[in-house]
C-alpha cells in the first residue's frame, strides 16, 4: 500500500479500523456500493478456512470479499 497504509486483507479477525481510501479505480464503484466509503468503520470478522474469502462488517452489513477485493481497501491505524 502506497504511504505505508494497510489493507483489509491484513487486518486480523476482530480487529477495527477506519477506511482510509479504495486504490483500485475499476473496483471503487463496486466497493463503495457494498458501503465500503472512505471515513467509515470497517470490522475484520475472519478468513474463510483456505484464507480466501474474508467477512467484514461495514455500514451495518456483513460482506465477503476476495483478498484480492480486500488487499484494494486501504485503512488508517
Amino acid at each position: 500500500m502506497a504511504n505505508g497504509r494497510r489493507s483489509v486483507a491484513q487486518m486480523r479477525p476482530g480487529e477495527v479500523a477506519i477506511i482510509a481510501g479504495l486504490e483500485d479505480d475499476d473496483l471503487s464503484t463496486k466497493l463503495m456500493e457494498m458501503g465500503c466509503l472512505p471515513g467509515a468503520s470497517i470490522r475484520f470478522n475472519f478468513r474463510a478456512p483456505f484464507g480466501d474469502p474474508v467477512c467484514i462488517s461495514v455500514s451495518g452489513y456483513e460482506l465477503s470479499l476476495r483478498v484480492a477485493e480486500a488487499s484494494t481497501i486501504s485503512i488508517l491505524n
